[in-house]
């Protein structure tokens, strides 16, 4: 039997030959390494490759680590990361720079190392690749917001990713194992939960959970493009997968799920700009499948449901939230605004924009007949299933938010509110109007027919989402939220206001630590320097001629001491000498008190180091 090939290696490797391939060799290169991907996952399915089980295994400081993991779960999260790469990168392939693609393919190759990682190394290797290379989706749009942005995010992360290295070693510690499997976790703050806390806070992290959800709002906006595209789906949807596997029936997952669903929708609802409000979103969605994690107790119905119902909500989320993004993306595009008071009367100019992009607003809103119907209700059914009222009441006032801030405000104020168009527009270019239309069709087809999904979930499904019951109920709250709408319709228009949320705090704290480099610790600096720069000067004006400074009087010492740089005639003297040392030495002298500066800063802190010690013991 031919052993199993990792699929993200064909993004990772592949990238690298994007540089070096020009014109429609170099479209046709982008479209086939998702191809080659989703060829290679089909021939796990059918049992060409080896595909059961953990494989490829390397040695690394003694340990076994495993680059493939491979079971239903894994294969699923595969297969909507393979399928949703092809359709963003059509949308993206008129782009010319190279640098993009290839970050684009290392941030999807990187999400696929994730979802087959055996082991915590390996999961923690491919965790930063993650990182970094969604970094440059952000850093591309290069504006002073984005690199700003960007830093922000990749703070956040980097302190994710701390923290999961940190679990880990300490998980090494405690059990001698790195074998990604689910970990014991309990709320008391003993030696043997903190490695599974350090770890659980870092899945937490890239999963958007409020309060630690703000770099998704903050960076996504503000990203290319076709970058904010990528980032819809693999970041917060690999932290899913990650928490499914390490992390199920975990109680408080349920709630921190339902907080986030409601939380989500009051920020989106606040939104002016359209791609921020389309993030808030990714943020209500996400808690709908973190709730799910939540109540995936094994070996029991309503734990099955829990998870296959996050499962299948996280498979139609990237495909539904990719075709929003794209059609916003489509916007911003032609029009060069994002602002909800900047749009209108759009219609007349993108109307194929509109409808596709509805498409994706009624996957989301969960109507029948679309993917958002099929699996966000098997999530609201766990909840009753568990006997969960609070959890049901939040899952479903969440459900009639997406639908009132999603489906009906951003829509009608972008392509309608006004009735002449506030600027000339026309349809984005064909490539993308290609890659929203075949994701469109994809949420149209697991609407209509979902076994093709619910074949592919962890567990047998029990579930049969089109009963009368269900389909009235559904289309009642969607119908007197339209009503509700339309009668408040002109309260929603939206404001040019800015939303504070919870990075207002750490861009504070950023603000006081930039004041304080600038301020306090930059005076200080000087004060030492100029000091140094002092006692350097006399020393080069003692080396001129050592002799005749040795001949001077004892009384002349101390005066020269003393005026040496008030006195006119003696700061003329000095300056003109050390000018003819900077011509003789150029670039010596400033470097010698900048580095006498940095010793004497060093040797303080060494030698106040050293007494404590002493003092201490």
């Amino acid at each position: 039997m031919i052993e199993w090939f990792h699929p993200g290696l064909i993004y990772i490797f592949g990238a690298l030959l994007i540089p070096v391939l020009r014109g429609r060799v170099k479209k046709a290169y982008l479209l086939l390494l998702p191809t080659m991907a989703f060829i290679n996952l089909l021939l796990m399915s059918g049992g060409v490759f080896s595909s059961k089980g953990k494989t490829w295994s390397l040695s690394f400081l003694g340990y076994d680590l495993f680059l493939g993991q491979i079971d239903a779960l894994s294969m699923v999260f595969a297969y909507v990361f393979v399928i949703a790469s092809f359709c963003m990168m059509l949308y993206a392939i008129h782009i010319k720079e190279d640098g993009q693609h290839v970050a684009a393919y290392l941030y999807v190759g990187s999400t696929l190392g994730v979802v087959f990682a055996g082991d915590l190394f390996t999961l923690f290797f491919f965790w930063e690749v993650m990182a970094w290379s969604s970094l440059l989706l952000i850093w591309y749009r290069r504006k002073k917001v984005a690199y700003q942005a960007g830093f922000r995010y990749i703070l956040v992360h980097f302190f994710g990713g701390a923290c999961l290295l940190g679990g880990i070693l300490l998980h090494l510690q405690t059990t001698g194992s790195i074998a990604f499997e689910t970990f014991h976790w309990g709320w008391e703050m003993s030696r043997n939960n903190l490695p599974s806390n350090l770890i659980l806070l870092a899945f937490l992290i890239n999963a958007a959970v409020p309060p630690l959800h703000a770099w998704l709002t903050d960076a996504y906006p503000e990203a290319t493009v076709t970058g904010a595209v990528f980032l819809t789906a693999f970041t917060t949807k690999s932290a899913i997968y990650v928490l499914i596997r390490g992390f199920p029936g975990v109680e408080l997952l349920i709630w921190l799920g339902a907080i986030m669903a409601v939380y989500g929708i009051v920020f989106a609802v606040l939104e002016n700009d359209i791609r921020r409000l389309l993030a808030y979103h990714i943020i209500c969605q996400v808690g709908y499948m973190v709730s799910g994690v939540g109540m995936g107790v094994i070996g029991t119905a309503a734990g099955e449901m829990g998870i296959n119902g996050g499962v299948a909500h996280a498979f139609n989320n990237i495909l539904y939230k990719t075709l929003l993004f794209m059609g916003a993306g489509a916007v911003i595009e032609v029009t060069g605004r994002s602002k909800l008071t900047e749009l209108g009367g759009l219609y007349k100019y993108m109307p194929i924009t509109f409808h596709l992009y509805m498409v994706g607003a009624y996957s989301i809103s969960g109507f029948p007949l679309f993917n958002g119907f099929v699996s966000k209700t098997m999530v609201v059914q766990a909840s009753a299933m568990w006997h969960l009222p609070m959890i049901w009441l939040m899952l479903e006032g969440a459900s009639i938010g997406t639908f009132l801030s999603i489906g009906l405000k951003l829509p009608w104020v972008t392509w309608f509110a006004r009735e002449e168009p506030v600027c000339e527009a026309k349809e984005p270019p064909k490539n993308m109007l290609a890659a929203m239309g075949i994701i469109a069709f994809l949420c149209i087809l697991l609407g209509v027919y979902p076994k093709i999904l619910y074949n592919l979930l962890p567990y047998p499904v029990h579930y049969e989402p089109y009963t009368l019951s269900h389909v009235v109920t559904v289309c009642q709250l969607l119908l007197f939220t339209f009503v509700a709408f339309r009668l408040l319709r002109r309260m929603l228009h939206g404001e040019p206001t800015i939303t504070l949320d919870t990075d207002w705090f750490y861009r504070a704290a950023g603000n006081g630590v930039i004041w304080f480099c600038e301020k306090p610790l930059m005076t200080f600096a000087n004060f030492i320097d100029r000091n140094v720069m002092s006692v350097a000067g006399f020393f080069v004006w003692f080396s001129r001629n050592p002799v005749v400074a040795l001949s001077i009087k004892k009384e002349e010492i101390k005066l020269i001491g003393k005026k040496l740089f008030t006195s006119p005639e003696r700061v003329e003297e000095y300056q003109r000498g050390l000018e003819e040392e900077r011509r003789r030495y150029p670039g010596v002298l400033p470097r010698l008190t900048l580095g006498a500066s940095v010793f004497l800063i060093l040797f303080s802190l060494s030698l106040y180091l050293i007494l404590y010690l002493l003092m201490a013991f």
